[in-house]
């Protein structure tokens, strides 16, 4: 019986259930955090109060009928599996958390003098062992290719992240950057390294309306990360769904995860005027984007096969 494993433990890939495919529960990096939480006067995170905030945010996802949520918060973004699992013990919340590292240009000091072979084998422990002493096993291994390209210490983490995939089975979610095309170095580097397609998501495909870049990811068999719904700056919702009736049309439709890459809190939102009157919303998929998806044409069924099947496909294993 295929299983998936999350924050309590393994589960059957049947039991999964309908399905957030990428959204983050806390980006609160512990350097950001010794550094800067009185900067700008009271504390901006408290432990105690974050969790119990966290809490009731993601009780309101169960309420709603979701079942799972996969966070792809990876070394250089705040991972903290401990804090999953306080949360954990009030919202009965399948948790699929990952392992990798997301990093745009450089690794963290920490894996900086590392070879990509040291590398996989942390992800590899933390696949097959568990993170730290905690238990958790990673389901997926993360990694990111932004707008610089594959350059600086990016080629050793694609290495370690393809190596791990074979030795494992564990699917690859690549952070990529639309506007750029990234999506499509980081397919051929991964899939030159020997991970089949099928095992990899290109995350926020959904920010490109270019039909082409988009069939040219999918024609290989790899998922199209619609992800960030509720994010205007990259991407309007009414383009997002326009983009993704299409390509339902032309027969993807196993090969696309829905999302919002939100949280419960992000760090680098506190004192930036950039984001100032950003919504974190769980629910806008399933309050606005599916009644206009059904209201266009797409059924039931092709919005179940998003959000139940596909990602129980994806991240389950043998």
């Amino acid at each position: 019986m295929p299983t998936i494993e999350t924050v309590r433990g393994a589960v059957d890939a049947a039991s999964l259930g309908r399905t957030l495919a990428h959204e983050h529960v806390f980006i609160v990096a512990p350097e950001t955090l010794a550094n800067f939480n009185h900067h700008w006067g009271a504390a901006w995170w408290d432990e105690d109060d974050g969790v119990r905030d966290g809490i009731a945010k993601l009780q309101t996802v169960v309420d709603a009928g979701i079942t799972a949520l996969v966070d792809p918060t990876g070394i250089g973004m705040g991972r903290d599996v401990r804090r999953l699992q306080r949360v954990n013990e009030s919202v009965d919340l399948h948790f699929v958390v990952c392992t990798g590292v997301y990093a745009f240009l450089e690794l963290p000091t920490f894996l900086k003098y590392r070879s990509s072979d040291d590398l996989a084998a942390l992800f590899v422990r933390e696949l097959r062992e568990g993170i730290d002493d905690t238990g958790v096993k990673a389901a997926f291994i993360k990694c990111a290719v932004e707008e610089h390209g594959i350059i600086g210490d990016v080629p050793t983490i694609l290495a370690a992240c393809a190596a791990a995939s074979i030795e494992t089975g564990a699917p690859v979610m690549v952070h990529t950057n639309a506007a750029a095309r990234t999506g499509l170095p980081a397919l051929e580097t991964l899939t030159a390294a020997g991970v089949e397609p099928s095992r990899i998501v290109i995350a926020h495909a959904g920010d490109s309306n270019d039909l082409d870049y988009l069939r040219r990811i999918a024609d290989t068999g790899a998922v199209l990360g619609f992800d960030r719904f509720n994010i205007p700056a990259f991407n309007s919702d009414a383009d997002r769904m326009r983009t993704l009736i299409s390509m339902l049309a032309e027969g993807y439709l196993q090969q696309i995860h829905l999302s919002h890459d939100t949280a419960c809190f992000y760090d680098f939102m506190i004192g930036n005027p950039i984001f100032a009157g950003a919504e974190l919303d769980y629910l806008h998929i399933a309050n606005a984007i599916l009644p206009a998806l059904l209201e266009q044409g797409v059924s039931q069924e092709q919005i179940d096969e998003m959000m139940i099947a596909n990602p129980r496909r994806f991240f389950a294993s043998a």
